[in-house]
Order: structure tokens, then C-alpha cells, then sequence
């Protein structure tokens, strides 16, 4: 018996696993979520799935319930004797503990990676991790997205002159990049130094600002702190406009204030993680049609490569 395709949902991602599913033309599968006393969390399938191909949807932002819930989904597959369990993660959370930056602290992303695959994941499916490199810490195929197939689309409508893509730190030079290469665009690379964590001390930008129309590239917005500052610094260097494009909407601490305050002409986000509220600056731009088709692609084994356009 050929396998079918069920899509599930954690509770984080329910709005998003929706429309996926509706793209992909069928309903999300039933799930009964029940919480003990304590908050402790219990999922359980209210349908077989016995030889069936599973697609779990979760995005793993904080709090860790979202993380722990997508383990007891994948777990509750394995039991169920599913035949093939997609753990699909629109923002895969942890992913900015990819390395040892100073001693005796965790590599965050390669022990979510491993729980994943203890749990029982047979494939993982997820969007613009912080670091390509974190896929070689999976032993199981990633397939990894890329959000420039919805955004670089919108940045052409908008028809700016004098086009300039920019990185708002050195990490983020590579992405900005192949923005710049695929618009004919030019290219700025802000340069960043820190104290700690979510603060930044002091900023300059390598490259042409005056004159131009910038949009800032980055993988995510946290607290919105590097990405107000370069579109203060940029403007007050003589540039037209300053956007912002970032695939996952974190948004924690100040960040809607901070956007708000600053001189941001928009911020354009994805639904890999939902809003926690409404923002005149804020426009989101769904992925769910891209993730149908990349499920659609993997449980007919054909090629996903034509899902991207850079």
C-alpha cells in the first residue's frame, strides 16, 4: 500500500500548519493536546497513521514546550508506526548555539539536532537556519528553504532606484550577497561591535548610502536593536529609504517599540513564527504555499531545487 500524506500541527504553529495544508489541499490532521496540572504537555493522534508518510509542523521558538511538544509528536509517530516522520521547522530555534564561542557553554543547535533524531525523525524540513553549516548536524536528510523565493519577488515590485542590498553585520555578508548578485544591486556591509548579547555599542557601514534605496538583509529580528540602528545610521548618512527583510519575526524584549521609533520604512517578515502583535511597519509574507510544494516534492521523490530562485 502506497503511503498518504497527514500533516499535524504543534500548538505554536497552528495558523501557519493551516494554510500549508490548505495549499497543499487537504486538512490538517487531529491532534489532542492536554496539559497536567503541573503545565506538563501530552499530545496524542486522534486518527491512525500507521504506514502513512507524517509531516509535523513546528516551529521551535521559545518557550521550550514548543520544542519538547515537536519531540512528543515525533515520538507518538514512531509508536504509531508511522513509515516516514518529517519533523518540518519553519524557524529553527537554538540555531544561534552553533559553535563554542567562549568556553564551557553548549552547542545548542547540534543537541536539538540529535534529540530530532532520537526522537524518531526519519527527515527534517526547515528555512533559513543562522549558520548552512548547522544541516551537517543532522545524520538524516535536511531539506533546507530559502525565504529569497518569496522576497526577492516582493523587492522587485517595489521598483526602487539606485538599489542597494546591505548586510547589517559581517555574518550576514554572504546572504546579502547573492541578494545583490541576483537584483544587479550594490552592497553594503555594516560592521557591528558588541558588549553582550542584544546590545550593540557602536556601527559603521563599508560601501556607497547616500542617494540610495537600502534593504537590509538578516535570517531574523530579535530584539530589533542591530537592524533600527543601521536604518538610523544609514538615513542620517544621506540614504533615501532603509527597509528590512527577515525571514523570522523573534521580536522579543523592545523590538516592536524599537521598530516603531525608528526610521525603518518597513520591515518584511515571513509566518515561520506568528506575530505577537500588529505593526504598521510590519508586512508579512507567507511561506506555506513554498513549504506545500517542497512536501509535495519530497513524498513524490522529485527534486526540490526548482523551489528556488538564488
Amino acid at each position: 500500500m502506497e503511503s498518504q500524506v497527514k500533516i499535524f500541527s504543534g500548538i505554536a504553529t497552528e495558523v501557519l500548519a493551516a494554510k500549508i495544508a490548505a495549499s497543499y489541499g487537504q486538512p490538517l490532521g487531529k491532534v489532542e493536546h492536554y496539559r497536567f496540572s503541573d503545565g506538563e504537555l501530552q499530545a496524542s493522534y486522534e486518527e491512525s497513521i500507521r504506514g502513512q508518510s507524517v509531516f509535523v509542523i513546528q516551529s521551535t521558538m521559545p518557550p521550550a514546550d514548543n520544542l519538547m511538544e515537536m519531540l512528543l509528536l515525533i515520538d507518538a509517530a514512531k509508536r504509531a508506526s508511522a513509515r516516514h516522520i518529517v519533523a518540518v521547522i519553519p524557524y529553527f530555534g537554538y540555531a544561534r548555539q552553533d559553535r563554542k564561542d567562549k568556553p564551557r557553554v553548549a552547542i545548542g543547535a547540534k543537541l536539538v539536532a540529535d534529540m530530532l533524531a532520537v526522537a524518531g525523525a526519519t527527515r527534517v524540513m526547515t528555512m533559513d537556519l543562522h549558520a548552512d553549516q548547522i544541516q551537517g548536524f543532522f545524520n538524516v536528510p535536511v531539506d533546507h528553504l530559502y525565504a529569497s523565493t518569496i522576497f526577492l519577488p516582493y523587492i522587485k515590485s517595489l521598483n526602487l532606484d539606485n538599489l542597494t542590498i546591505a548586510a547589517p553585520d559581517m555574518g550576514g555578508s554572504k546572504r546579502a550577497n547573492g541578494y545583490a548578485k541576483f537584483l544587479k544591486a550594490e552592497m553594503v556591509i555594516c560592521y557591528k561591535q558588541r558588549s553582550k548579547a542584544n546590545v550593540v555599542d557602536s556601527m559603521t557601514a563599508i560601501g556607497e548610502i547616500e542617494g540610495r534605496n537600502i534593504v537590509l538583509v538578516d535570517d531574523l529580528v530579535d530584539t530589533g536593536g542591530t537592524l533600527c540602528k543601521a536604518a538610523d545610521m544609514m538615513m542620517e548618512r544621506g540614504a533615501l529609504s532603509v527597509r528590512a527583510i527577515c525571514t523570522h519575526p523573534v521580536l522579543s524584549g523592545k523590538a516592536y517599540e524599537n521598530i516603531a521609533n525608528s526610521k525603518l520604512t518597513e520591515l518584511i517578515v515571513t509566518d515561520t513564527i506568528p506575530l505577537k502583535q500588529e505593526s504598521d511597519k510590519i508586512k508579512v509574507i507567507s511561506v506555506a504555499s513554498l513549504f506545500a510544494k517542497v512536501i509535495s516534492s519530497v513524498h513524490n521523490y522529485e527534486s526540490i531545487s526548482g523551489n528556488f530562485i538564488m
